[in-house]
């Protein structure tokens, strides 16, 4: 379920702010023709904190359907940083979803012990297997490669969307004894080939929205051992990343999305501000020479 590349959706907006519906599935349909595996909705990329429960449950409609009628797995981004109210969002899951991407608790900042007893508690109540989504540089919480090896044990926690910035001693440590059936996605678009060169099983990548189909074939290469078609590839694609990166994400990739006639607007909910003319502009360009 976890191997290959999945895109975290943007939420595409109408010229009058309402979420473009038709969009999302037309947007979902071009990166699974391009090669996507599967699809994560309601994730940071979606801007999921600036949608309402109807908005939220709408999208995720969307790309149930979708994913359904191409028989392709779905993520579903979880937000909260309390045991029991994630929980509870957890049971309100429809039928039809795969998976639930669930973020190390932010803010609170608990122990690591605090982080086993939370996603243990999750996984004996969740209805779909647990992802568990490790990016401290937003949630402020270090966590080790010995307890997400601990956590991925367990059966109902699938694996880990990995994303510390960069590849660390922790990244190397979990990725050289990972539990059976436990799989690493990487979630640092910059640093994902060098993350399926250690064994990744993929990547949930925002930046394969674009040239989704060269992030399919950079992580087919890995597997097949290809490693001169693998360096060459990544780097191109890393270079990508960093120019849709430029700014606050998702603004750069909306915008590029646009200008292309994916999404019908590039517009993104405040606090985020549309992405300059010459960061999108920049990022066009990139995806160019990722061949």
């Amino acid at each position: 379920m976890l191997t290959g590349i999945h895109v975290p959706l943007v939420t595409p907006f109408t010229q009058e702010g309402e979420v473009a519906v038709e969009a999302i599935d037309k947007l979902a349909r071009h990166v699974l023709d391009q090669g996507a595996a599967g699809l994560v909705a309601l994730g940071t990329t979606g801007e999921v904190a600036a949608l309402t429960p109807a908005e939220r449950a709408r999208v995720i409609e969307v790309c149930v359907a979708v994913c359904a009628e191409r028989e392709v797995p779905l993520t579903v981004g979880i937000t909260g940083n309390d045991t029991r109210s994630t929980a509870a969002a957890l049971k309100e899951l429809p039928s039809g979803v795969s998976a639930a991407l669930v973020t190390v608790p932010y803010f609170l900042r608990p122990s690591e012990r605090g982080v086993i007893a939370h996603f243990e508690a999750l996984a004996e109540e969740t209805p779909v297997p647990l992802v568990m989504y490790h990016v401290p540089y937003r949630t402020g919480q270090a966590v080790s490669a010995a307890t997400l090896r601990h956590l991925g044990g367990h059966p109902m926690i699938a694996g880990v969307k990995y994303a510390t910035g960069g590849i660390d001693q922790d990244a190397v440590d979990l990725l050289g004894d990972l539990p059976e059936g436990f799989e690493v996605l990487g979630g640092d678009d910059l640093f994902i080939s060098p993350l399926l060169a250690l064994g990744a099983a993929g990547g949930i990548l925002a930046s394969a929205h674009l040239a989704t189909d060269r992030f399919v074939e950079l992580a087919a290469a890995w597997r097949a051992g290809d490693a001169a078609r693998a360096r060459v590839l990544g780097r191109r694609l890393a270079r990508l990343s960093a120019a849709l990166f430029a700014e606050p994400n998702p603004t750069v990739i909306k915008g590029v999305l646009h200008a292309r006639g994916l999404i019908p607007t590039p517009d993104v909910r405040l606090p985020l501000l549309p992405a300059t003319a010459e960061a999108v502009s920049q990022a066009d360009l990139a995806t160019g020479v990722t061949g």
